[in-house]
């Protein structure tokens, strides 16, 4: 059965759309999913599947959800491969210094146009650094997450898609979970 991550947007966040994890695991197992691992409080859970159609499967679950928690939460769908692709495409990974804390993939629901990505990279970020691949969208936090100058929202906008962050360090632990899975 392929392995999937599925990362919730905005659940959990300053007391906001809550949702515990063993509810959650509870949830997509009720969904007929096999192997169901949730890692972190932030809407991170991998499962096994023998849906193929992640259309589907991706309404399937926000449905769900919303019938369960009272509130519609984006779910980005990912497999394996597409995370190490995500982590081999990172601009940042050979920067002497880097801080993995200081890293975020912002995964995109939909591939924007080639336009809408020279257009969120002439933002002026700074000090954040934005780089756009086909489904990610890496943004390095100079001065740390805590205080960004980077709109999210306006991003967004301009890409004409919704997209979930998750740092580098739980980009590369989900990885890590997905391969023990497959």
């Amino acid at each position: 059965m392929p392995v999937l991550i599925s990362l919730l947007r905005g659940v959990n966040l300053g007391g906001h759309r809550k949702v515990k994890m063993d509810d959650l695991r509870a949830l997509y197992e009720s969904l007929g999913f096999a192997d169901v691992q949730t890692y972190i409080n932030s809407g991170n859970v991998l499962f096994k599947t023998t849906g193929r159609d992640l259309v589907r499967l991706r309404k399937r679950i926000e449905d769900a959800i919303e019938g369960a928690c009272g509130f519609r939460s984006d779910v980005i769908l990912r497999t394996p491969s597409d995370l190490r692709g995500a982590i081999a495409r990172n601009p940042f990974a050979a920067r002497p210094g880097m801080d993995g804390s200081k890293l975020a993939i912002h995964f995109l629901a939909a591939e924007p146009s080639a336009a809408a990505r020279e257009e969120v990279v002439a933002i002026d970020a700074a000090p954040e650094e934005l780089h756009c691949s086909e489904r990610e969208l890496y943004i390095y936090y100079t001065n740390g997450m805590a205080r960004p100058k980077l709109s999210l929202a306006a991003v967004e906008k301009t890409l004409r898609t919704s997209g979930t962050s998750r740092n580098w360090n739980t980009v590369r632990k989900l990885l890590e979970m997905a391969e023990k899975l497959e």
